[in-house]
């Protein structure tokens, strides 16, 4: 049995900010290969903010441990112009937090929130660096696809149907 909650909690919430810091310089470290500016960091964040990842068209999902310390998060955000499509957004998961079974509960948290939302599938987007997120998503049952409207700087795309009626609709 975990011993971690997965929760919605509003993207503005205490610590967060403090997490999508921790989340920025990683991919940062990762994908570019050197620590992420302020300037950059900015610049993401105003091209693709994650304010969206909330009621009433999206949802923002935390893992705590048993004492409530922050391990991770996950979001989710109806995608504009494809009302029946959800990207799942800023997944992350702490160093504190990894080996626990969060690579399963949060995907999972995120495509109940989608549905909830009314989506019929969900998307997302990773980089070639990426390759445990890359892997996970496969395990999880996206097929990768053709880039999607709304994307940021990526080198992979995926898609997974969440079991609604208009599967065969396209992207």
């Amino acid at each position: 049995m975990p011993t971690w909650t997965i929760s919605a909690e509003p993207v503005t919430g205490t610590g967060i900010d403090d997490l999508m810091s921790q989340y920025f310089s990683e991919m940062g470290l990762r994908v570019l290969g050197r620590p992420v500016t302020e300037a950059e960091l900015r610049e993401v964040l105003d091209s693709d903010p994650h304010d969206d990842l909330g009621p009433p068209h999206g949802e923002f999902l935390v893992a705590r441990d048993g004492d409530g310390a922050l391990l991770g998060c996950a979001g989710v955000r109806l995608l504009t112009g494809a009302p029946v499509a959800a990207e799942l957004k800023r997944m992350y998961v702490r160093p504190a937090g990894r080996g626990a079974g969060l690579g399963r509960g949060l995907p999972a948290a995120v495509e109940a929130a989608a549905q909830r939302l009314g989506a019929s599938r969900i998307v997302c987007e990773t980089n070639t660096q990426l390759t445990e997120a890359r892997a996970l998503y496969t395990a999880h049952g996206y097929d990768e696809t053709a880039p999607y409207q709304g994307h940021g700087r990526a080198d992979h795309w995926y898609v997974k149907s969440l079991g609604r009626e208009d599967r065969a609709e396209h992207l």
